[in-house]
């Protein structure tokens, strides 16, 4: 009779049964330091928001918890000591027996610039300013690896003193205070300066009958064959083409579109505000419209104002990408803007939004 029913929990244990008696497993990636511990606190049968259950450390500065699957899915948060918070929104186990890897930060509000005033780029021939902005949790939390964001204009995103009129993006703050909410992942953004004179060529990806210009593709390979390799291997950066976006507005949203059109396999998002599709006789659009092979793999955000032609433009966009297939709120978003122009104080206004798109909690 003992034998029957060893050989009953077999079957029942290789048909999937077994799994509904696994534990769920919390892993807090962060080194605390010599004598400090990190706690869990949340929503389940044996956790509560009032006082934390201790973590377990193993080799490599993970802290571990294990929880039994009858708990299902609930929501936690670490603490640093049982006493301070991590920053941002509460974690969450899905099911009974899922396997959660978490790298938190508790002690850092705001990440930090570093720019780099000549790069030089062989591919185009010639120097520009590099601007980096590390977020918050980059000095805290040595075990985090990241998404990069590069952007285009790059002396628009960080500084008023350098941007256009005087009137900057403020990307470092947007950034910093939706990840203090946690509605974004914390990123790397690299923001690529334009060179004056050569902005027009580089940031079109066809020649246009009136004004010329058509070297997209060269600078695309700058940023693809220079930037990208120098950031990933300064930087703790993720790997794969769904980890790296590219961002720009007018002419820098273009070329943004252009370049996870063509390139989804390294940059797999592009953030595209006010875009300039009119070029060279809306010669991208017409593109999409009468496209007839493998759809990309890439994700698309584009808008633009009521008081401006790209706000039509990016409608149509839109719509020619859902032709496709492209399904509007899962890899294709759309915003009109009402009342706003073309500038970069309405950039600035609307920047929650692209970033949502391109880097929502999972």
């Amino acid at each position: 009779m003992l034998k029957k029913w060893i050989a009953f929990w077999i079957v029942l244990v290789s048909f999937g049964f077994g799994a509904a008696l696994q534990a769920a497993e919390i892993r807090v990636h962060y080194d605390t330091g010599w004598g400090n511990r990190i706690a869990i606190r949340g929503q389940a049968p044996g956790l509560n928001w009032q006082q934390g259950v201790q973590t377990s450390w193993q080799e490599g500065n993970v802290w571990v918890l294990q929880t039994p699957a009858s708990w299902g899915g609930f929501e936690f948060k670490p603490l640093f000591n049982d006493q301070v918070w991590s920053v941002g929104a509460n974690y969450r186990v899905a099911h009974g027996n899922d396997v959660v890897d978490i790298y938190p930060f508790f002690f850092s509000n705001q990440g930090r610039l570093v720019n780099v005033t000549s790069f030089y780029s062989s591919t185009l021939g010639n120097v520009r300013g590099v601007r980096v902005y590390l977020p918050p949790s980059y000095d805290e939390n040595l075990l985090k690896s990241y998404p990069v964001v590069y952007c285009h204009d790059g002396q628009n995103l960080f500084e008023a003193a350098t941007a256009f009129g005087g009137r900057e993006w403020r990307l470092d703050e947007t950034s910093d205070a939706l990840v203090m909410q946690g509605v974004i992942q914390e990123a790397i953004y690299v923001g690529i300066d334009n060179t004056g004179a050569s902005r027009l060529p580089e940031y079109t990806p066809t020649a246009d009958p009136n004004y010329g210009g058509g070297d997209g593709d060269l600078y695309l390979d700058f940023i693809e064959n220079e930037v990208v390799p120098w950031i990933e291997n300064s930087l703790r950066t993720r790997a794969g083409a769904n980890t790296r976006f590219l961002m720009g507005s007018s002419l820098g949203g273009l070329i943004s579109f252009y370049g996870s059109w063509t390139r989804s396999d390294v940059f797999g998002s592009a953030a595209c505000l006010s875009s300039s599709f009119w070029w060279d006789n809306q010669n991208l659009l017409g593109e999409v419209q009468q496209w007839n092979g493998a759809t990309p793999a890439a994700r698309f955000y584009v808008d633009g104002g009521s008081l401006e032609s790209a706000g039509q433009s990016a409608a149509d966009m839109r719509d020619a990408l859902v032709q496709l297939g492209f399904v509007e709120g899962d890899n294709v978003a759309y915003f009109l803007d009402q009342g706003a122009g073309h500038n970069e104080a309405a950039w600035a206004a609307r920047l929650d939004r692209p970033l949502r798109f391109l880097l929502a909690v999972p």
